[in-house]
This record gives structure tokens, sequence and C-alpha cells, in this order.
């Protein structure tokens, strides 16, 4: 079939999609001809990380387009949207933040990653670097004393004693109040700074003069603050009107290091690095990765970048001034940026070429004792208080790594009959993955003995799911993994000094603080319930205005008709009376809110 497929692959530009044998997308790519680019992947030698990649495609689809630029767009949205575990990943869709300071009647200063939320502010950064960001906005915040609530209550909070806050909610502020501090603030965030030092530095000597230590002291750390939070970089480019950012790779081993150096107003801000293996051709994998990252965030006002054929084309994708150098400064920066790509990957290669040579080793072991592939591994684990607040857990770990975008939280309805509760869980994930033709797994660890063997042996027989390995944790009096169970009931001792065991105890450490900590959320929300919540007509608005006029529950309760109308219409207030004083009522006890 494949060769089949292969064989009638247009020669045009276009995107290609490899599947594994469950479906799943496993790589997207790009061509420029997409039956050679296809082809290359089935024919000649490949590194390890390449063969990899093939053994496990099953199946492939692809899309034509118009030209290679629309093959890049196509490619950047195809990972966005399946995000393929043999891609490079910027997996976090994270951006770097910004400060924020609006221009409200009384302006606030935030930390903040979205810029389009707010129109009437100004924005400066972004920053890389969220400690330094904080920071800054924690001098700031000591320096003026802006607003910090986000709705003004109706008197003045703690931050206006602790002279952080003008108190706008009580006290008429002038506007030329604010105003000044807005220009300070964007002096100070522009670099000039000395005025600024040389008022806390009279501050500090006159408290000092009058013997007041403690807040000469305050002083002190101020100016230290404001050193350490704008000292000025070592090194920095001639570029001081626009951001500009350098980006290289280094390929070696089957890995490829990114690198990228920020620069603003001139400025070594922050260096961005990341080291992945790479199954494509390491230029492609690079300019994915960079659609990937501005994807993300903010383009810089010049890109540069090294030589490249495919390279060249962002210029065409990307809307900012992408420059390829070819002599001067613009290149030792180039250089700069892929000798510190070199310098990490050979830092971080021995530790990560360990880690995954060990995750390796251990699913070989694994695969040796259950005889079958253990591409895809789910665990499950219940968790519960005598019954009370029931849940489940199941994590994902995709050849041997967790794939936490798989992981699922289940409310299980038994009580603390766990046979019953894992079956219920096993039921509902594998009959929703045969119903909508989803991906199973390879192997099922159920966090348990005999009990949750079997427990799962009759969920998979009812299904039909032969294919499906099952395996128990077996726990020793301590509570520590022991060994595993198959579905035989017999017991697979384990070496405690192998890869598999500290491979297994990560994993169970893993679902259970994945359970355990999902029943605690519930748990904590159950404790601060109200009874006010169960009664039809009173949502968060109305609950919130009787504490306020009453006080407590208590006095809610026994309140008559009349006096809960005076917070709630009157009809709401016959419903909560009625809920009160019901016949069969039964006594509870609640945390009153004064």
């Amino acid at each position: 079939m494949l060769k089949n497929k292969l064989a009638t692959l247009p020669m045009e530009p276009g995107c290609y999609l490899m599947k594994d044998k469950n479906g799943e997308v496993i790589y997207v790519g790009k061509a420029k001809k997409l039956k050679n680019r296809v082809n290359s992947y089935f024919t000649g030698s490949h590194n390890n990380k390449t063969t990899k990649l093939v053994s496990n495609i099953a199946d492939f689809d692809f899309i034509v387009t118009p030209s290679e630029k629309e093959a890049f767009i196509l490619e950047f949205n195809l990972i966005k949207q399946y995000r393929p575990r043999f891609n490079i990943m910027f997996m976090d869709d994270s951006s770097y933040p910004y400060i924020r300071l609006t221009k409200e009647q009384y302006p606030t200063i935030r930390l903040v990653r979205d810029r389009k939320r707010m129109k009437n502010a100004l924005y400066f950064g972004p920053y890389p670097n969220v400690t330094y960001a904080r920071e800054l906005v924690g001098l700031l915040e000591k320096l003026y004393p802006l607003r910090k609530c986000n709705n003004m209550p109706g008197k003045v909070c703690l931050y206006y004693h602790l002279g952080l806050c003008l108190g706008p909610c009580e006290h008429e502020i002038k506007k030329e109040v604010y105003q000044r501090m807005i220009d300070s603030i964007t002096d100070f965030m522009r670099g000039n700074t000395r005025e600024i030092k040389d008022h806390i530095t009279e501050l500090r000597n006159e408290y000092s003069e009058k013997l007041m230590f403690e807040k000469a002291a305050e002083q002190q750390q101020l100016l230290q603050a404001i050193e350490h939070v704008t000292a000025n970089q070592l090194m920095q480019s001639n570029n001081r009107r626009n951001s500009l950012d350098v980006f290289n790779y280094f390929v070696d081993r089957g890995y490829i290091s990114i690198v990228g150096l920020l620069y603003s107003q001139g400025q070594l801000l922050h260096r961005h690095s990341l080291l992945k293996p790479v199954y494509d051709d390491p230029e492609e994998a690079f300019v994915s990765y960079l659609q990937q990252y501005y994807g993300a965030n903010e383009l810089p006002g010049e890109l540069l970048l090294p030589k490249g054929e495919i390279i060249e084309t962002l210029s065409e994708i990307l809307d900012t001034k992408v420059v390829i150098p070819q002599r001067g400064t613009k290149v030792r920066m180039i250089e700069l940026a892929q000798e510190n790509a070199s310098v990490i990957l050979n830092q971080k290669f021995d530790i990560l070429n360990r880690e995954q040579l060990n995750t390796q080793l251990a699913l070989q072991q694994l695969e040796n004792l259950v005889q079958t592939d253990c591409g895809r591994i789910e665990l499950y684990d219940n968790s519960h208080i005598s019954g009370s607040n029931a849940v489940a857990g199941e994590v994902v770990y995709i050849d041997g790594r967790p794939s936490k975008k798989d992981y699922r939280l289940y409310k299980v309805s038994n009580g603390n009959n766990d046979f019953a509760n894992m079956q219920e869980v096993l039921y509902r994930r594998l009959f929703r993955a045969i119903k909508e033709k989803t991906v199973l797994p390879d192997v099922i660890i159920v966090d348990g003995g005999e009990s949750q063997i079997r427990a799962g042996r009759e969920i998979l027989d009812s299904l039909q799911l032969t294919s499906v390995a099952l395996l128990g944790l077996v726990k020793n009096d301590k509570h520590q993994t022991a060994s595993l169970m198959n579905d035989q009931y017999q017991i697979m001792e384990i070496d405690r000094q192998s890869e598999l065991f500290f491979l297994l105890t990560n994993m169970q450490d893993e679902v259970h603080r994945f359970a355990i900590s999902y029943h605690k959320r519930l748990r904590s929300k159950q404790m601060s319930h109200s009874s006010l919540e169960d009664i039809e007509g009173v949502g968060p608005k109305r609950r919130s205005r009787l504490l306020k006029h009453f006080g407590s529950i208590s006095r809610i309760k026994q309140a008559t008709i009349e006096q809960l109308a005076e917070a709630v219409p009157s009809d709401t207030a016959e419903k909560i009376y009625s809920y009160y004083h019901q016949p069969d009522e039964s006594e509870e006890t609640e945390m009153e809110i004064m």
C-alpha cells in the first residue's frame, strides 16, 4: 500500500503527514517536490533518529499547495494542530511577558503576556527573564504608589496604610499627580535612573542624619535593587533603535541545538536555547522551529539568520526584516550564536544521551518481559478518603516519556470500591476510544495487584481488546513498587538496580501525584461549599449580597421572609426560607463569614 502511494505522489510543493499504526499524526513536513521528499524516507540509509521515525510510519497523507511559501504556512498550522511527537515543538505556546502601565484615571502597573487586551496603556519589554521582570515590577510598586486592585473597593485597603497606594477609592487625587508618576516611570524604563537614584540617596542620607536607621536601610535596599535590575549588559549591538534577534543552530550526533541571542535597545537581554533530537533535514527543522517560536512571541525589528536556501524563504513568511549577513559585525553575531549552540550541545549531550539511553533500555526490558510493543503506556490510579470525592487519574507515556497533553482526570461513582472504580474508568476510556476510533494503549498498568488486574481483565475481555497488555504494580509493606504482575496473576520480579525499576517507580509516583492532587482540589472545594449554593436562584452575586447583609449563614437561617427580601427578590427569599425551614431539616455546621 505504501509503495503504491509513494509511486503516485505528485511532483508539486506541499505538506505530508506521517501516521502510525493508530492513525495518529507523528510527523508533519513540507517539500518543494512531494514525491522526491517523501520517497527519501524509505530509501537509502538514515541516522538513528530518522530510522526511529520511519519504523513508526504505517501510512501518510499529503496536501498539495500552490507554492513552497504556502507549504511553509500550512506546515506551521498543521504542527500547531496535531503537535506530532517527532517534530520540534515550542510546546507551551507561551510568550515573554511585558510590563504594562495603564493610562486610566487611576493607573496600574502589571506584568502581562497579552498586549492586545488593553490598548490604552504603555508596554515595556518583552522580558525573556521573567524573574528580572517581576523584580522590576516589585521595585516600581515600591517607588510609585499606584493603584493595586483590579476593581476599586469602597474604602482604602492595607496598601494605602503601607504607603503603597494613594487610596483613590476614598481620596480625590489630582490627574497631574498620576501623570507625573507615569512620566517618571516611562523615563525610568528607558534607562534614565539618575534622578530617582539621586532622590533616594538624599532620603537615605536624611534618614541617617535623623538616626532613623531602619528607614535609611530601606532606601539603601531600593538603591541596590535599582542597580540590580538596571545593570548594563556587557554585550551590546550597534542597533539601538529596534529590537534584534540573532538565531543560529548546530547539529551533531542526531541532535539540533538552537540558540537565540535577543537584543533590545542595543543590549543583550537573554539567550534562548533549545536542544532536541532531529529527525529530518536540520535546516528544515530550524526553520520550522522559528515559525513556531514567532507564532508565540513578538517579532523583532530585525532578525539575523545564517545562510541557507530554505532559510532565505523566511523573509516571505515572517512580517519583519530578515537579514542573512555576509560580512562585518553581524556575521560575528551569527557565529557567536552558533558557538553558543555548539557549547550547549556538547555540555548537555552526555546528560541527555544518558537519560534517553536509560529510557530506551527500560522500555526494552519491559518489552522483553511482556513480549509486546510498549510505545504507548497508560497508567491508572484511584484516590478517595472513605469513599468521598472518589477520583481516578490517567497518565500516558509515549516512548518512555510523559505525554501530558494526553493526561486525563475522572470522577468515579463507586465510593470506596476500588475494583468498581477501576472498571468504570477503564471502560469509559477504552469504549470511547473504540467508538471514536482514536488511539488505544499498547500497555495498561494499574496501580495495584490481583484485584485491580482482575478488574482490568474483565473490561478488556468485554471490549475484545486482546492486543492490549495489562500489568499491575505490586507494592510492598512500605507502599513502594516491588514487582510487576501480568494478567495471568504471575509475579515478574524486577531488579531494583535496573533502568526498568526506576522508570516504573517514576511512573507510579506520577500517576499517584496526578490522581491525589485532583482529589485534594475536590475535597478543598467541598470544604468551602456553602448550603446557599444548593438553593435554586441563588448565584454568586446573591450569595455575596446575603452574606454581606446578614454577616453569617446562621443569621440567614434565622431571618424571616421579609428580612430576606431586603437583600434579594421576594420569590428568592421564599425559596431560601423554605430551604432552611423544611420539616426534616438536618443540622449542619458552616463557617461563619463575618
